[in-house]
């Protein structure tokens, strides 16, 4: 990670990149060692387009060329930095008809030592959800000038929670067992209203300042990681926010996907890009439609552009020390990008992981977004992992329905049987919800029996899990979808809060259990290899009740899902694969040692996970 000396040095270099008299440059600096040696600057002043360029010798870099588009402050300027290049500014001299040459010293960083071999998040791990506005408020992170202040009585305002209240409070989120941490988007998000959301970016290159700083983002990676926990960046390159700065002056027409007829938007028919017999209309629809009039959709069949937002991709790993991305709205982008867009991540960082957003139930339409899927008509995928949205919407329709052959535990069973659509289900990350959903303990009508065999499910399937903050509280929200209330405050994220999660001051007993219950099975995951590579077998659900086991050579683990209002005793003679009378077993959430009979005892309405060993 590198150092906040490094860092503060490397911003020294880039405001003086600005004081050349320019409005931007981006990105703000590069480093030396990449694999692929291609930079692609854009620089952006009244005027820029006109001028010429020049770059002074410096062993290992050349100038390969400049070229503008159709605005006349635009200049995109082509370099390479091969593998012998030091770090240190690369003096450009920019000259045009009639006036004193612009000057740009563009810092070139090296590396920190291992960064391209960084490994990214995996199965060994579980990631903790947060809406950084909504979880914790620490700092005094300013307004600066942008058009929305502070309104916490506001569900759909700005609350005020910022980077400093995250970095607080990482041992709460490392003590219950959690190794990734994924914040929704903390770029610059300069909206009228609703701008705590995130993903209208409005600079691709600034943190909000309501949440902090730069260095304070490099500062939460590198004390999270002194805690065990990974950083993951919510990257959106599907569209921007319509105060972005380009949209003042884009660099030509088709920087965004512009419409004849005006303004259309997406009709979110997402099988339209894999249907043999779609209509060509519907397909374009889809990728080229906006989200919302606020939201201008990026064109990425544009080169430029397409650079723009790999550099920009690769930026933010190196920068922060990232240990995987999280793509929003992941298909609704070009899908040729997307192939070039995670060969290029991968390519520079082999270990690091992506998780795609693909907002489908059709485990056939998420899996063709999977690298190493075979797909009908070729399409190739680099992006290593994607939300399993299938498998969450099964998950609760089993604790909701009633049991029968198609319905109920079923859909459970049958949604990880279709595992063999995928090219890798255990890089899957599935969630007990998140940020555009209603929360789960309402969800399935606060029921807490109910909420503990969701919960054991995700920790111990053949999946990433992930937790939206505050599951752990039994936060609840409407049904219906009102993003407000889902978003809603973690209880003891401002001073004054009556209600502490993370001291438990004024917790029900309810919610200290769940907290407890949690900590206890995220904790136990954490120190299990069984349950990041085993292997998985599983037993068609029979009377309300449904068995899987986790195991390899040395190592059994076994789970019982009861949704019955009753106990159970199970024959376990059904088992003989995996389990026999006269094993030791150890319950994870009580600790009581015993050794199994010919059946076991359930109890009503919740989950059962056993270490075995094998006599």
């Amino acid at each position: 990670m590198k150092t906040l000396t490094a860092l503060f040095t490397s911003l020294l270099m880039s405001l003086n990149v600005l004081a050349a008299g320019l409005d931007h440059v981006e990105p703000p600096h590069w480093w030396v060692g990449m694999r692929d040696p291609a930079l692609q600057l854009m620089l952006h002043g009244p005027g820029l387009a006109e001028a010429q360029v020049a770059l002074a010798p410096q062993a290992g870099v050349a100038l390969k060329g400049w070229h503008r588009l159709d605005s006349p402050n635009y200049l995109f300027v082509d370099l390479a930095v091969g593998p012998n290049a030091a770090p240190g500014p690369l003096r450009l001299t920019l000259t045009r008809p009639g006036q004193p040459p612009q000057v740009l010293d563009y810092p070139l960083l090296a590396r920190e030592p291992g960064s391209a071999q960084r490994q990214g998040f995996g199965p060994r791990d579980a990631i903790y959800l947060v809406v950084p506005d909504r979880f914790a408020r620490a700092g005094n992170a300013e307004r600066a000038g942008l058009r929305e202040g502070l309104d916490r009585a506001n569900p759909g305002g700005r609350h005020g929670g910022d980077i400093a209240g995250l970095r607080q409070h990482l041992d709460y989120i490392a003590g219950l067992g959690f190794t990734q941490l994924w914040p929704t988007p903390l770029l610059e998000n300069d909206a009228e209203t609703y701008s705590y959301h995130g993903y209208g970016a409005t600079n691709f290159y600034r943190i909000d300042p309501r949440f902090g700083s730069l260095q304070d983002y490099v500062a939460l990676s590198a004390d999270a990681r002194r805690q065990g926990v990974g950083l993951l960046q919510d990257i959106v390159l599907n569209h921007i926010g319509v105060n972005h700065w380009w949209m003042a002056d884009l660099p030509t027409p088709s920087w965004l996907n512009q419409w004849k007829q005006g303004y259309t938007e997406t009709h979110h028919a997402r099988m339209t890009l894999q249907d043999p017999y779609a209509a060509p209309s519907d397909r374009q629809r889809f990728t080229d439609g906006w989200f919302t009039p606020g939201m201008p959709d990026l064109n990425q069949r544009q080169p430029e552009l397409a650079t723009y937002l790999i550099q920009m991709s690769l930026w933010w790993v190196e920068t922060a020390g990232l240990s995987g991305i999280r793509t929003d709205t992941y298909s609704y982008s070009d899908r040729d990008f997307l192939t070039r867009w995670s060969a290029r991540v991968m390519q520079e960082y082999p270990q690091l992981n992506i998780v795609g957003e693909e907002w489908s139930p059709h485990p056939a339409v998420v899996a063709y977004w999977q690298r190493g899927k075979r797909n009908h008509d070729g399409y190739v995928s680099y992006t290593p992992g994607l939300m399993d949205f299938p498998l969450q919407s099964n998950l609760l329709a089993a604790l909701l329905e009633g049991d029968g052959p198609h319905t109920g535990l079923t859909r459970l069973y049958e949604g990880l049987a279709h595992d063999f659509v995928y090219a890798d289900p255990a890089n899957l990350v599935l969630f007990d919800g998140n940020h555009d959903t209603p929360r789960l303990f309402s969800v399935l009508k606060e029921d807490v029996g109910l909420t503990r065999l969701a919960l054991a499910y995700l920790a111990t399937t053949r999946r990433i899990p992930q937790l939206f903050y505050g599951s752990e509280l039994l936060m609840t929200s409407p049904t219906e979808r009102d993003d407000g209330k889902v978003r809603a405050d973690m209880p003891g994220g401002w001073p004054g809060d009556r209600v502490n999660a993370f001291t438990g001051a004024g917790l029900s007993p309810a919610q200290r259990d769940m907290q407890a219950w949690v900590r206890t099975l995220f904790t136990w995951r954490k120190a299990n290899p069984v349950l990041h590579d085993g292997a998985l077998m599983q037993y068609a659900p029979l009377d309300g009740v449904y068995v899987f086991f986790r195991y390899d050579a040395q190592r059994t683990v076994m789970v019982v899902m009861n949704k019955n209002e009753q106990p159970r005793d199970l024959s376990l003679a059904r088992f003989a694969e995996r389990v026999a009378p006269g094993d030791a077993a150890r319950d994870i959430f009580s600790g009581r040692e015993t050794t199994l009979g010919d059946t076991l005892h359930v109890p009503a309405r919740g989950p059962v996970v056993l270490e075995i060993r094998r006599r």
